[in-house]
């Protein structure tokens, strides 16, 4: 009874990270959303130092604009959590930097 019995190894499943849950290949799209959570995330960082109030306040906004329109054409899910999570850094980030003193 031996014979009827196999067992495989058991192998951890670790689950694919990619940001085509559709099928299908998005190149620009998936650097856009990423570029746009990156960029967020450092106008963030930026928006906390009140010396760099200048890079903060350029970068969350050319962030937010491009991200919004990033938005608007992404395909997957996965894309639009990047998208969002860059939009919200650069919109905080933007805040901060407008508040430190902005453009002057």
């Amino acid at each position: 009874m031996r014979q009827a019995v196999t067992t495989r190894p058991a192998r951890a499943h670790v689950p694919a990270v990619t940001l085509n849950s559709d099928g299908r290949r998005h190149p620009l799209l998936n650097v856009g959303a990423v570029l746009a959570f990156f960029a967020g995330i450092a106008a963030f960082a930026l928006g906390i130092v009140v010396h760099a109030h200048l890079a903060a306040t350029i970068i969350g906004l050319v962030t937010f604009v491009g991200g919004l329109y990033l938005q608007l054409i992404s395909a997957t899910r996965e894309q639009r959590v990047l998208i969002v999570t860059g939009l919200v850094g650069a919109f905080v980030g933007m805040g901060l930097g407008i508040a430190h003193g902005g453009f002057g």
